[in-house]
Formats: structure tokens, sequence, C-alpha cells
């Protein structure tokens, strides 16, 4: 091997690395042994002597299937683009599109150099030939990133462009101006952290999915998440094993008060395969619930209301949160289960200024427009636009299954009472007699929201026990193995929204 290889193979100054992995190292972790193509291992070699040019662009495999890597070299001029470097991106991506290979992302990059503008900005090969290739990948094959370093200035479109993003706690950073520019700009004093630290970006902004402990911890969550997904849109999801819930006994799960608060997780650990369920975004929107699990084997993507917080009522984040997830399964084929227990969308000035109703149709369209298998399941209580949300028959669910004693309508019947017939119960002075007559009426309008009301009136088309609720499911899916979509038509990529 020339000294130019070795020198390219070493990369730059490991001493600036602190805690982070070697480029090549965070390569091994992800790649099977002995798979990895490199392109460009001379690229800038001889001009500038930077190795590799800062980014290492290849293919391999992982678990055996083909995939296309970028890593960005934060050793070499702290994994900046310049010419080279953003060429040596664009034609991968491109192999990417023709070959339909998943993307693996390993950001780690300072974003473009100043002192090669014309390199990497304007041209029709600049960088935003990547971000294009990107879109034009998004719903065709899984991208998914480890972001490790900085993903700066334009640089931090890359994640966005992304299905999963994993962010290293401490090290992960995603701004389009650094602090200091901030300042000079617009006079903000603000800390990396606040402005795009990895704590931020995966519990207030929601544009990171994980967090994660280091970067061994980031790669391993990339690969098991491919696990759950195909190589491209022409595929489907590859069964596994399938395995028993980790838990069967439902006493004390679901409270009978629709008052009372407990956690959703505890209703998907007794549906889905024990230890398959991959949680997204779990520190954003947290009223809401999504992820990717194994029912009998079978990959099924979760949308769960969790009453535990601020009653599991649907707000502005947590409607893009779910859009965005419906979006992705139905691109990549994978059945969604939406597990409803719901008082509806938040009300009040707060969120309609927010566009709580934007929003809201976000996650309707969504989900409306998904053609995967839908499944919709009704915990205790389904109300108002909530339940639309949640996939209810309006929208053609393959099944709607309720468990006993749920309830589904527009409002609930207390509620109801005290709207319908306010200005009568006001108009009773006896306080004895306005409580017989709030609870007669309750009691009316809670038989008509019952299930069993509505499932003799075709209106849900199952009403189970919870113990039977996974059995149920699994034999509902098995009969949807064979779906197909329902018209030839350009595939839609999962934007974000």
């Amino acid at each position: 091997m020339s000294a130019l290889h070795a020198t390219a193979l070493a990369g730059g100054d490991r001493s600036r690395l602190g805690t982070k992995l070697p480029a090549r190292e965070r390569l091994a972790l992800l790649l099977d042994e002995g798979s990895f193509a490199e392109d460009g291992l001379l690229a800038n070699a001889l001009d500038e002597g930077l190795p590799a040019d800062a980014v290492i662009t290849g293919s391999g495999t992982v678990d055996g299937r083909p995939v296309a890597v970028i890593a960005h070299d934060p050793t070499v001029k702290a994994g900046s683009w310049g010419r080279r470097t953003v060429d040596k991106q664009i034609r991968i991506l491109e192999r990417a599109d023709r070959d339909l290979l998943p993307v693996f992302y390993l950001v780690d990059s300072a974003g473009g150099r100043l002192t090669d503008q014309l390199g990497f900005h304007p041209g029709p090969r600049g960088a935003a030939r990547i971000f294009h290739l990107q879109v034009r990948l998004s719903g065709r094959v899984p991208q998914l990133c480890c972001l490790f370093g900085p993903s700066a200035a334009g640089g931090a479109y890359m994640p966005a462009f992304c299905d999963w993003v994993g962010m290293v706690d401490g090290n992960a950073s995603m701004y389009l101006a650094s602090p200091r520019i901030a300042e000079k700009a617009i006079g903000e004093v603000v800390t990396l952290e606040e402005m795009g630290g990895a704590r931020m970006h995966t519990s207030v902004s929601g544009c990171g999915d994980q967090l994660c402990a280091d970067d061994a911890e980031a790669i391993a969550a990339a690969r098991r998440l491919l696990t759950y997904l195909p190589s491209s849109w022409r595929e489907r999801p590859a069964r596994g094993p399938a395995r028993p819930p980790a838990r069967t006994d439902w006493d004390g799960v679901l409270p009978a008060s629709f008052r009372s608060a407990y956690d959703v997780g505890a209703v998907v650990d007794r549906i889905l395969d024990e230890g398959t369920f991959f949680e997204i975004k779990a520190r954003w929107a947290k009223e809401i619930v999504i992820g990717l699990g194994r029912l009998d084997g079978h990959v099924v993507g979760i949308v769960a209301n969790q009453p535990k917080v601020r009653s599991g009522a649907i707000q502005v984040d947590s409607s893009d949160k779910a859009a965005r997830f419906i979006a992705f399964c139905d691109a990549f084929n994978v059945p969604l289960v939406f597990l409803a227990d719901i008082p509806g969308f938040m009300i009040g000035s707060v969120v309609e200024r927010q566009g709580i109703i934007r929003h809201g149709a976000k996650m309707v369209a969504a989900m409306s427009s998904a053609e995967v298998p839908r499944f919709c399941v009704v915990l205790r209580k389904a109300f108002a636009a909530g339940y639309y949300a949640m996939s209810c028959p309006g929208f053609e669910p393959r099944a709607t299954i309720a468990l006993a004693g749920a309830q589904i309508g527009a409002m609930a019947g207390e509620a109801a009472v005290n709207a319908v017939w306010a200005n009568h119960i006001a108009a009773i002075e006896d306080p004895a007699e306005r409580a017989a007559f709030i609870a007669g009426r309750v009691e009316e309008l809670d038989a008509e929201l019952d299930a069993v009301r509505l499932a003799d009136e075709l209106l849900v088309d199952a009403v189970v026990d919870p113990t039977a609720l996974r059995g149920e499911l699994e034999r509902r899916l098995a009969a949807a193995q064979g779906w197909e979509r329902s018209q030839d038509r350009r595939h839609h990529g999962a934007f974000p929204v």
C-alpha cells in the first residue's frame, strides 16, 4: 500500500475526538466485518493532503443486507465539506437511488468550508444536490442518521431529511447558526446545548428521535431499527421469530375510571412480542407513543395515546409526531395499530393560536392516506375528533376493536349532559333533585356510547376482553398479509411535516 493510502486511512488529528470514536471505528461497528467497499479514499490526497477529504463513503452490509454509508471524519478539518467532500456524498447517494440501498449517515461535521464556497455551495453538484437526493430517496429506502458531533448551518438539514436521528448526549448538536453567530447577528446569548444540543432536540424541537449515551449505542440502535424495515419501498418487512408478550396479566392495567391515568406502555407490553418494541421520539410530545414492534413476528407500527401525560389529549407537537410516523410506516409497508384512549384534541386559546386545527389535520391526512392495513383499538374511551385521528371506521381501518366497557362518542356522557341541559340543571333548586337528574341523563348517554351498543349497530367490529386482544389482533393481521395498494400511483415520501 502506498504512503498516500496509509495517510488517508489514518485520518487526521485524533486528539480532538475526546469521547468520540474515530470514523472508521464507527463504520466497523455498523457494518459486517470485511464487507466495506470504499469509494474515493484518495480524494484530495495530492492538492491539500486531506485524508479522504473528511468523509468516508461506500457500501457494505448490515446483517447481510447491502447498504450505503456516509461517515464524516471530524479529525480532518472538523469533518467540513469542500468540493470533493460534497461530490463523494452525491455519488454514493446517486448509487443508493439507482440500486435502492438503505443509507446510513454517520454525521459529525462543522459544515461547509468557507474557504471553498464556490466548490461546495452554489453549483449543480453542490451541497444542495445532496438534499435533493435525500428528498428523492425519502420513502424509497430507509435513511438512518447517527449524529455524533455537530451538524452545522445548511448541513443541519442532512439529519432533518432522514427517517430517524439518534443523537449522542453531550456531543451531538444541530443548528443553523452557532451561538457565536447568533450573538453577533441577533444579540442572543445562548449556550450550544440550549441552541441545538442532543437533549434539546430530543425533548423540545423533536428534530432528534433518540438520545444515546455514546457512539456505540447510537450505532446499535440504528442497526436494530433496520431490522424492522424493508430495504426499499418495493419490499415488505421481514417476519421474525414469533414470541409471546412480556406480560399476559391484565389485572389493574386499565383503571375503571376514565379520569384515572395509567401508562399505555403496559398495554403495549401485553400486545407485542416480548422485547421487540422500538420506541421513537420517546422524549418529545409524550402524550402520544409511537414505535415499531413485532406481533406474532410481523412488524407493526404502534400509535398510542398516553393517558398519564396530559390525559392523552393530542397536542400540536404530538399531531406532528404521529403524522410523520404514520407516513413513514406507510412508505415502508408497515401495518399500523392505533391504541385509542383519548378525550380528544387539546382545546383552549393557547393551542388554537399554535394552530392545533392545522396540525391535527396533518395527522388525520397522514392516517387517511396510509394504505397499509390499519387497526383501531379503543382501550377505554375515544371522544370527539381525537377518535377520527386514531383511525376510526370512517377512515376504513381493517377493523375497529373495542375492549369491553369502552365508550365512543362525540363527547363523554357527563360533559354532554352539562352542555345540553345546562340551563335546565341551573334551574333545579333542590341539590338532590339536581344530582338525580344529572345522574339519569349521564346513564342514558353512557348507554348510547357503550361499545356493545355500538357493536349492535355495526359501528365497531368486535368487543373483546383485554386478555383476548392480542389474539384478535394476531388473527386480523394474519388475514391482511395479502394486502395490496389500491392503485398504481407514484409512491410518496415520509416528508417532514
